[in-house]
């Protein structure tokens, strides 16, 4: 267990981000008790947070900012320290989302982490495996802030209607996740699309892949096996997939009509009866 008096904000950005609040905590004389009555936590969770035991969230970090006049210091360290969790394969990618002008995937059988909703995130990531649960779906939701930024990503999913009909979580958890794809219906820069079961044969069925594109650098296709990624810039590669992506967009329903769809496939499978 790592010691308070022993934190090296050397050895990695979430032991950096603890060093730095309880400079911050120190520096406005305040106890972890005091500090957690203020930012509505516990002593104990600032304490497993300056020791590197427990993860930051956003919330805490933008409360512990507000309280401790840090001008959001921890807020932007905590991007960091989120994508410093991935898995060591997939940091790349988080990477590649976070510089990306747009990005297209296409997803056989689930939804795209970067729409995924909570409860969803959670499901997926609990099969199997269900150690440090909470810490994980964070981090995969954490990947979603590139929304946020001034000029977010354009963002294209095709998904095969199968990912609308396998049930994740349960009813009420894919009910859920469905009703968050709608919430895009509006938006420009996020676009969904279903590519429907009387599509036939397509360009996707190798597998999910996903396409980042840059202001500047070469674009970059990223595929994904267990527990490894692939991603290249080799041109053929890109060549190859963009043409698959040009033709899966082209059979896919339209953006209304996929709409549509996913409205049918809540009330149908899932009950959800909607206006």
């Amino acid at each position: 267990m790592t010691h308070i008096n022993t934190l090296d904000p050397g050895a990695s950005p979430l032991d950096y981000y603890g060093y730095e609040l309880r400079r911050y905590r120190e520096a406005a004389e305040l106890t972890q008790r005091q500090l957690g009555d203020i930012v509505n936590y516990t002593g104990s969770m600032v304490g497993q947070i300056e020791t590197a035991r427990k993860l930051p969230t956003q919330d805490f970090s933008e409360r512990a900012d507000a309280a401790l006049g840090t001008g959001g210091a921890l807020s932007r360290l905590v991007e960091l320290v989120m994508r410093s969790q991935l898995p060591g394969w997939f940091r790349q990618v988080a990477e590649l989302e976070a510089r990306a002008v747009e990005i297209c995937a296409f997803q056989m059988g689930m939804i795209h982490g970067l729409l995924q909703t909570h409860a969803y995130a959670r499901a997926t990531l609990g099969t199997l495996d269900r150690t440090n649960l909470d810490d994980r779906t964070a981090v995969r939701l954490a990947r979603q802030r590139i929304f946020e930024k001034e000029e977010p990503p354009v963002f294209w999913m095709v998904i095969s209607e199968a990912a609308l009909y396998q049930e994740i979580g349960g009813p009420e958890t894919t009910r859920g996740q469905l009703a968050h794809l709608l919430a895009f219906e509006d938006d420009p820069r996020t676009n969904v699309q279903v590519l429907p079961f009387s599509a036939g044969a397509h360009a996707g069925l190798t597998g999910s892949f996903t396409l980042f594109r840059f202001a500047s650098d070469p674009t970059i296709v990223y595929t994904e096996g267990y527990g490894s990624g692939h991603p290249t810039a080799n041109p053929d590669t890109v060549k190859d997939c963009s043409l698959r992506y040009d033709h899966l967009r082209a059979a896919a329903l339209s953006l209304k009509d996929s709409a549509e769809l996913i409205r049918r496939a809540m009330e149908d499978r899932y009950g959800e009866q909607l206006a």
